[in-house]
């Protein structure tokens, strides 16, 4: 039933297979010696077969859905009945295990010959059961590359601001999977042609027609330069990082708001700093796992400083090649490059240093502790770390390599607590 049918019928392997029979609950008990009662108000059982769960649905209409996502009534019925319930039509097709035959009430077949994503019967009575359909519309039109029927679309637009009744997090899951998949860059067209993006991204939205310098971003405005660089996402096995795909989207979200003009020209003093504010809002908002919140709000807070690796002092360009994730930094700095100037001399000069630093020069063995330091007759407080922050910087800078040179370093710059006097 639905998508796996539609991927089939595409030449492509479906990633799960929705199951749907004229048995009710009862009857599938009966049939199968492992079931889990998972939703049988809804029809709904999990059968366990060869250690596999599989989803098992019985063919039934809902009716009542007050709060835009679950039904208040469930009546069992007919396949086609159970059909015309569904979504769109590209997911509305059955197919018989046994002998392979399409059934087929919705003209789905036909919509996957045309590329049309079209809402099974009225599509503002389809989207109103679950305003999330309206993300999935954009979702399937952008990555399996079709249209959106336009009597959809149009009920999409009018309902659009209905998007905010979804929760949090399954508006964040939606999202990534239009960020992370194939056609990105239209699937941010359609959120924002549609007004979804408005309604959920405001932020985001507000780049468009945020003009920039043309002699760093001959592309154009600040949105445009988003969607090169999610259109060049890298995906292996399809699917793009989302932290990534995350940082991209917020990485310029800041110069919305500090875009300025005077007679040297255009600039966006602060907008790295009050892009990882906005972000952290967004990224909050959609209810994020704090882990993945902070690699985001560390990839937007970080995206600005290749532009002077040449420059950096050895210690400091040690300490951002061994920055976490840093393979993610060093992926964004290449997508902000290629959807921009296209310079990727920087990028470069990174991938060689990393080639060239061995591991224990970029991470070097602790040669003072905080409890050397006490043993040296220092009182803990603040000072340590300032200390330990100093040594470690002499030390990724090759000025001392041995407790000696730590020892009158410190003495050098604090003094010996021991001495009286000092």
């Amino acid at each position: 039933m639905g998508g796996c049918v539609r991927d089939i019928l595409r030449g492509e392997a479906p990633e799960d297979y929705d199951i749907v029979t004229s048995a009710r609950p009862e009857e599938v008990r009966r049939i199968f010696s492992r079931t889990i009662p998972v939703g049988e108000r809804f029809g709904v059982s999990l059968v366990v077969e060869g250690g596999r769960p599989y989803e098992v649905a019985a063919f039934r209409t809902e009716e009542g859905y007050e709060n835009g996502r679950r039904p208040d009534r469930v009546a069992f019925a007919s396949a086609e009945e159970d059909v015309r319930r569904r979504d769109f039509t590209i997911n509305g097709l059955l197919m018989d295990p046994a002998t392979g035959r399409i059934i087929d009430h919705v003209d789905g077949r036909h919509d996957i010959e045309r590329g049309i994503i079209r809402a099974i019967g009225d599509p503002g009575t389809r989207f109103a059961e679950d305003y999330l359909r309206m993300l999935r519309a954009v979702r399937f039109a952008a990555t399996l590359g079709f249209a959106i029927e336009p009597l959809t679309f149009a009920a999409l637009r009018r309902q659009a601001t209905a998007v905010s009744r979804i929760s949090a997090e399954r508006i964040r899951e939606e999202l990534s999977k239009i960020f992370t998949g194939g056609g990105a860059r239209r699937g941010m067209e359609l959120l924002s042609e549609s007004g979804l993006l408005g309604e959920i991204l405001p932020e985001v939205h507000a780049l468009r027609g945020v003009e920039q310098p043309p002699v760093f971003h001959p592309e154009g405005d600040v949105w445009e330069h988003m969607l090169r660089m999610i259109a060049l996402l890298p995906r292996p096995k399809g699917k793009a990082d989302p932290r990534l795909a995350w940082a991209v989207l917020l990485h310029d979200v800041g110069k919305a708001v500090t875009r300025s003009e005077d007679a040297t020209g255009t600039h966006f003093y602060g907008h790295v700093q009050r892009g990882e504010e906005i972000s952290a809002t967004i990224l909050r908002r959609l209810r994020f796992s704090r882990e993945d919140l902070e690699t985001i709000l560390s990839l937007v807070r970080g995206h600005m400083l290749f532009m002077n690796v040449r420059e950096m002092r050895p210690n400091r360009l040690k300490r951002l090649l061994r920055t976490p994730d840093f393979a993610l930094h060093l992926e964004l700095h290449r997508l902000d490059c290629l959807g921009s100037h296209g310079l990727l001399d920087h990028y470069e000069f990174c991938r060689q240093k990393i080639e060239e630093y061995p591991e224990e020069e970029l991470r070097p063995p602790r040669l003072l502790t905080g409890d050397d330091l006490i043993g040296m007759g220092f009182a803990p407080g603040p000072v340590f770390k300032e200390i330990l922050r100093a040594v470690e910087d002499a030390q990724l800078g090759g000025e001392i390599t041995d407790a000696a040179g730590v020892r009158d370093l410190v003495w050098k710059r604090w003094g010996d607590p021991k001495t009286p006097g000092d």
